[in-house]
């Protein structure tokens, strides 16, 4: 069985809080972007004493396997359903790592959906949100997989209006590793910032002057690569352009597709979607 996991943006990005558990409460809308990993499971009849032969390909997974959220998603629903076979897994790498972009809590999710549908676990929307949040605070959004207005930690979430039909997204990754900890302590709170959610049901061309990314401020002053980015796709021409999450991930959203030959160097990973 093949899925193929998506990657999602955020539309706005405000840090509300610092809560008294380390971590913090945020206000963004996560949408999701047609851009896509491969995942496929197929059951190993000969066995495996570790449960799962994992195999990968795309761009390059660096660190142990045995934490990538795939894997992690297959152990958890082991332990609830000891029945589980052992299996071959294999995910191709499409969604740049570490970008803003969800890739891997994407997998995840999707191998928590892949497994229940596959093997007929019968776990149904709210559970497979619990184990999802289980992997990490932005896997839930990937079972739901439309726009949301996401609070809390990123798992309370809502359905919202917001359509960008017939635009083009263009998505540029300059692969430059941002430390999602390190943005967090220069983070400035927007604790009485209206909501992304609010904003963005309205039309697009308002959004510029209104929808903010928190961690923009910071790490465009340590990476301003980052912050030329942003400047290149509205001098394109974009209606609206921003970074997702921490980054480095910036995206522009066009009315019509763009010309961008030659506006970036040819190491970056730029994808031009029509929504």
């Amino acid at each position: 069985m093949i899925y193929f996991p998506n990657a999602k943006i955020n539309l706005g990005l405000r840090v509300t809080l610092r809560r008294e558990d380390g971590f913090h409460d945020l206000d963004t809308v996560f949408f999701p972007v047609p851009l896509h990993d491969v995942l496929e499971v197929i059951t190993n009849s000969t066995g495996s004493a570790s449960g799962v032969t994992f195999s990968h390909s795309g761009i390059p997974i660096p660190g142990d396997m045995s934490s990538n959220l795939c894997m992690k998603a297959y152990y958890l629903l082991k332990k609830d359903y000891p029945d589980l076979p052992s299996i071959l897994l294999h995910l191709h790498k499409h969604i740049p790592m570490g970008a803003g972009l969800g890739g891997g809590s994407s997998d995840g999710a999707f191998m928590l959906k892949l497994l229940n549908d596959k093997y007929k676990l019968g776990i149904g929307l709210d559970q497979l949100k619990t184990y999802a949040l289980a992997l990490g605070s932005d896997c839930p959004f990937f079972i739901i997989n439309e726009p949301v207005q996401a609070t809390g930690r990123g798992e309370i979430m809502h359905p919202i209006t917001c359509t960008l039909s017939s635009k083009t997204m263009v998505l540029v990754c300059p692969g430059i590793h941002v430390s999602t900890a390190d943005a967090f302590t220069k983070i400035k709170l927007s604790p009485n910032a209206p909501s992304c959610a609010s904003i963005v049901e309205k039309p697009i061309q308002e959004w510029k002057n209104t929808l903010f990314n928190d961690f923009e401020e910071p790490v465009f002053s340590a990476f301003p690569e980052i912050a030329s980015i942003k400047e290149k796709l509205y001098n394109a021409g974009a209606a609206y352009a921003s970074m997702t999450g921490t980054g480095s991930t910036v995206y522009g959203i066009f009315e019509t597709s763009p010309s961008l030959k030659d506006l970036f160097p040819s190491h970056y990973q730029l994808e031009s979607i029509l929504l």
